[in-house]
């Protein structure tokens, strides 16, 4: 049986991006199999590898008992990540399942770029591993061969062995007695023979995640579990204002009753990550909390003070009623012509609140220096982006920090951001021993990256016939890459640097004429508080907006929403799609709107107060599109204001589907965060904090609240994209629709609370 194993730092390795040469070399008792660094000696691979010359990524290990070990630079937060990365990589190889491990590494730079987020992994890696195995099989089978005394082509790979006629051989034997060493250029690899779509023993077809054994016994271990001898707990007091404040003054005279308190300290911090913090030691955490609470300090701060979420959101409007200001990302020839010729304009305004990711488990780290080097333990996504952050802050080269990889008890994007790593790097230098801090759910909150709050207006115009000449969508939001990775943000066609994950999702696959999409960032929200990336990011904002107005528009032309938006979904010109992701382009998301459309029973009767409301989406972006489509049923009570989800009928078209089981995971709970925000999250900015810091007053969809779903995946052999966001970008704005058909309730903004729907029953936002 496959299995889960702890950080070995001293394992083989995984992914690399690069074209680079291939080794096979010896490595120990067993062979490594790894991309090259250029100018490596290809032709002596096992010097290679015994130079380590195989950077970036080391991809797998065959040891000398058979065991395959891959290798993860991927983080675990629920979504049995290595497990399916493992099945694509033993596939091409040919190995027998029960013969498979998994290691999560640590950040070493051999490893290359380690981030996990944007349902990016299975996407980006498929290709790279399935050459990876391809090349380990092609390398056995001609080893096993030659101690078989056959011909390579004689023989065939199946479950770790190669067999010839009524002969075989296991690769543990060959790893034993043969000589794998092989070397390839980068051309050579690409040109190695994959399997057929046909041929696939492990990919499609469901296994136990690998994972989840170690989960569900309590043997798995979290960042919240590591610990080291000889170190201090800590818990910080969180400032007024996440950029703009500094201590004044400590007062820990009460704490000082707290058994086990040690002392108090203001944390200077060169990397400006976490302006204002001071943090509480004690022997023990709880120690530590109730100190902490006890701990009374004095700051100042800067006026983000006063800022609250509807500034926020005037400041949005502003922007967006000044044309031009923000970058476009498309900006078609003729837009202003078309508008100015219009027979109609459609126009609305959406926004969305401000959510939190309430991750599980409350961010943590341990921080210690061990031999010259900083060691931080904690469960982390984006491990590349935080470790020349933490080398600023403790004033060290980035060659001296690692960052060890522990489970991550949810992540939702919370953990791309590292930040809450630097306060606990900062005291450990300060005190000259460990340190481990641990966020309280209410410190958590207030610490949060959360989604900024939203602002979009969204224009169409109309011939006399009624078709669409033109479509403008404008965003404004606070933007995540701005503030922690501006280097990531490509220039507009204006030549203005945009946050893509920001304005993904209005740049959707409709033929809607000329077409203009301006993104906006709000520089106000920006800095007030640190806004984040959580799960699918700006498309939870813009599908909300492009959906729902999409839906508005179809009504306005007395047309189906359906059949508008099949109109629509014609798969001409740049929504043609292309090669390698995007084959079929929009006709594959038609595919999916008439699917659901069809499973949901569109069109028939339904009980008073009820109503069916269909969206789609492609998930994330243009160049990965998931094409997803989403008909929910709702029961809306016209006193009360309340809407019941009843059921979500969601199709999808993800490519190929490597590991059924998680896929269906993914969707399931991607689809029940989108309700969970749909009906159930939001907060507010208030005074320069987020309103709700508890799960008390923010209170995410229930058990109970969980409605029945009907979850289709699209059979394909298409490119492989993206799972674990797509479905949160549908759900919202097909609940929405769904209450307008229910009852004629229009509501833009979300969460939908019950004062809106009755609002909207009024008239009062017609």
């Amino acid at each position: 049986m496959a299995s889960l194993r702890g950080p070995d730092p001293s394992a083989a390795a995984p992914a690399s991006p690069a074209r680079r040469g291939f080794l096979i070399g010896a490595a120990g008792a067993g062979f490594v199999l790894a991309f090259a660094r250029p100018g490596a000696l290809l032709a002596d691979p096992a010097a290679a590898v015994a130079a380590r010359a195989y950077e970036p990524s080391l991809w797998c290990r065959i040891d000398a008992d058979g065991i395959v070990t891959v290798n993860i630079i991927r983080a675990e937060m629920g979504q049995h990540v290595g497990t399916a990365l493992a099945r694509i990589l033993a596939d091409e190889l040919e190995a027998d399942w029960a013969d498979v491990r998994i290691a999560h590494v640590d950040t070493d730079p051999k490893w290359g770029l380690m981030a996990t987020g944007g349902s990016w992994s299975v996407w980006q890696s498929f290709p790279l591993l399935s050459q990876a195995g391809a090349a380990g099989r092609i390398a056995l089978i001609e080893e096993g061969a030659k101690l078989l005394g056959v011909a390579p082509s004689a023989c065939r790979a199946r479950a770790s062995t190669v067999s010839a006629g009524g002969r075989s051989i296991g690769y543990a034997e060959i790893v034993r007695r043969g000589n794998l060493a092989r070397s390839y250029s980068a051309d050579e690899l690409k040109a190695l023979p994959l399997k057929p779509a046909a041929e696939r023993r492990l990919v499609g077809v469901d296994t136990q995640a690998i994972d989840v054994p170690a989960k569900t016994d309590g043997t798995a271990i979290y960042g919240i579990d590591a610990k080291v001898p000889d170190m201090v707990f800590a818990r910080p007091k969180i400032p007024p204002t996440r950029n703009g404040s500094k201590v004044v003054s400590i007062d820990d005279s009460a704490a000082k009753a707290v058994p086990g308190y040690r002392s108090s300290l203001a944390l200077e911090d060169p990397s400006g990550t976490v302006p204002g913090w001071v943090m509480v030691f004690a022997d023990s955490f709880a120690a530590a909390s109730r100190a902490a609470d006890r701990v009374r300090v004095e700051w100042h701060s800067d006026d983000t003070a006063q800022v609250s979420e509807q500034d926020i959101l005037d400041h949005g409007a502003q922007q967006i009623a000044d044309p031009a200001a923000g970058a476009t990302v498309f900006d078609d020839e003729g837009v202003d012509a078309a508008f100015a010729a219009a027979d109609s304009v459609l126009e609305r305004t959406y926004t969305t609140a401000s959510v939190l990711h309430f991750q599980l488990e409350p961010v943590n780290a341990l921080a210690f220096e061990k031999d010259g080097r900083w060691e931080i333990h904690t469960g982390n996504q984006w491990q590349s982006l935080i470790l020349p952050t933490l080398a600023k802050a403790l004033g060290v080269g980035e060659d001296r920090v690692i960052m060890r990889t522990y489970l991550l008890g949810g992540g939702f994007g919370r953990r791309l951001n590292g930040d809450y790593a630097v306060p606990a790097a900062l005291a450990a230098k300060a005190l000259g021993r460990p340190v481990k801090m641990v966020l309280t759910r209410a410190d958590d909150a207030r610490f949060d990256s959360f989604r900024s709050p939203s602002i979009q207006r969204v224009r169409m115009a109309f011939d006399p016939d009624g078709a669409v000449t033109a479509m403008q969508h404008d965003a404004s939001a606070g933007w995540p890459t701005q503030v922690m990775v501006p280097a990531f943000m490509p220039k507009g066609r204006n030549g203005a640097a945009y946050d893509p994950f920001a304005i993904a999702g209005a740049d959707s696959w409709y033929t809607v004429g000329a077409q203009r999409v301006r993104a906006l960032s709000n520089d106000l929200a920006n800095r007030a508080f640190r806004p984040g990336w959580l799960r699918s990011v700006g498309p939870g904002w813009t599908n909300w907006a492009s959906e729902c107005f999409i839906d508005e528009a179809a009504h306005a032309r007395g047309v189906d929403p359906v059949a508008f938006r099949l109109r629509l979904l014609d798969g001409k010109g740049r929504n043609a799609g292309s090669a390698p992701n995007a084959v079929g382009g929009a006709a594959r998301l038609a595919a999916v709107v008439r699917r659901a459309a069809e499973k949901a029973g569109w069109g028939g009767p339904l009980p008073k107060g009820t109503g069916l409301g269909i969206a789609a989406t492609f998930g994330q972006e243009r160049d990965m599109p998931t094409w997803i489509a989403c008909v929910a049923r709702v029961r809306v009570d016209r006193a009360s204001g309340a809407v019941a989800l009843e059921k979500l009928t969601l199709v999808v078209d993800a490519g190929t589907i490597v590991h059924p089981d998680g896929a269906l995971a993914q969707t399931e709970g991607a689809a029940l965060w989108g309700a969970s925000m749909a009906l159930h999250e939001g907060t507010r900015f208030v005074d320069g904090q987020v309103q709700d810091t508890n799960l008390d007053t923010y209170t995410p969809l229930r058990i109970g609240d969980v409605p029945e779903m009907d979850i289709e995946f699209v059979a394909s052999t298409e490119a492989a994209v993206g799972l674990g966001e797509p479905a949160t970008t549908v759900v919202g704005p097909a609940i929405g629709n769904a209450v307008f058909a229910a009852v004629g309730a229009r509501v833009r903004h979300l969460p939908i609370r019950p004062d809106a729907v009755r609002e909207a029953l009024a008239g009062n936002r017609a």
